[in-house]
């Protein structure tokens, strides 16, 4: 590789694992940067190489706690002030997607004003995966990249699941498109978990819309809190007369008690993608990598190919 390179991959702390994936993966070197913490929690970023001229792409999802969003937001704002070229956001789990709308009066639309705070610091391009809510890509007036974990996810039910007999399901209504686009590309039956919840993060009551007798069920979905609804889920398809139930879902928030939710269920397994750091033991969570796909999306993006090829499933 030479000396220069048009482009530079930059990390926040807490995304390092995955920036150094998607480095490995281009054959590039992670970008030098330096993140200081005065007493008070405070604490500034610095690039320590030059970025004048380049394309730079800083790697961080916005997960909890908030020290992650305002790390990203003062690496953008170093970038335009150290004369980058352009700065592009590679935000594998966006944070606040959950807030995309006013669902009662007197609420903040937090995902919009996450997007309005990118945009202010100097945000070029943003590519992120799997969002909440596909109209969060309106929120943004610059190029949005939305990838999708089914690149990663595909393989792995082909190969690992018993595809022969599996039935895809949702857990909740609102995941009906998501689990929708995988029984038709898969041509597999799909059965449909209804909730009521009290508020958030509890639910009330849950039926299932369909028939799982004697089946492998795998359960859809794009993120996982408390793990209540998943785990809930599974324990009511099984009572239905599943065979064996596995879930699958791209973001591991997994909130406590998510993992001891996990661990006492009737799931066989949970399988994440690396968007989010998981680092609690549990022997039913499977971790997929999505190193490879972001590392692609990056290389076209520099070479102003499409990225829409990256995927089969929407």
């Amino acid at each position: 590789m030479s000396a220069y390179t048009p482009f530079a991959i930059f990390s926040g702390t807490n995304s390092r694992y995955l920036a150094e994936r998607i480095c490995k993966s281009l054959h590039c070197p992670l970008g030098q940067m330096n993140i200081e913490h005065f007493a008070d929690g405070e604490f500034s970023v610095s690039y320590e190489e030059s970025i004048r001229g380049k394309d730079v792409f800083l790697v961080q999802s916005t997960f909890p706690n908030s020290d992650n969003l305002m790390e990203l937001l003062l690496m953008m704002d170093a970038a335009k002030r150290a004369s980058a070229h352009s700065v592009i956001a590679v935000i594998p789990y966006f944070g606040w997607a959950r807030q995309d709308r006013k669902d009662k009066p007197r609420v903040s639309i937090g995902a919009k004003l996450i997007a309005d705070l990118l945009s202010v610091a100097g945000l070029d391009r943003l590519i992120t995966m799997d969002l909440h809510a596909d109209q969060i890509q309106g929120f943004f007036n610059v190029p949005v990249d939305h990838l999708y974990a089914s690149s990663v996810f595909l393989d792995y039910i082909r190969e690992e699941l018993p595809f022969d007999n599996l039935v895809i399901a949702t857990p909740d209504v609102g995941g009906t498109k998501r689990a929708s686009s995988y029984s038709k590309f898969l041509e597999l039956p799909m059965v449909i978990c209804y909730k009521r919840r009290l508020k958030a993060n509890q639910i009330s009551d849950m039926k299932i819309l369909g028939d799982v007798e004697g089946k492998d069920v795998l359960l859809i979905d794009d993120i996982v809190d408390t793990a209540g609804t998943i785990t809930r889920a599974a324990d009511l398809l099984k009572q239905h007369g599943a065979k064996s139930v596995r879930a699958m879902a791209s973001h591991a928030v997994m909130s406590d008690p998510a993992t001891e939710r996990i661990a006492n269920s009737c799931l066989e397994e949970m399988i994440f993608t690396d968007s989010i750091p998981y680092q609690k033991e549990c022997s039913k969570v499977t971790i997929l990598s999505v190193a490879d796909m972001f590392a692609e999306a990056i290389r076209r993006v520099c070479h102003d190919e499409s990225i829409s090829t990256l995927y089969a499933i929407r």
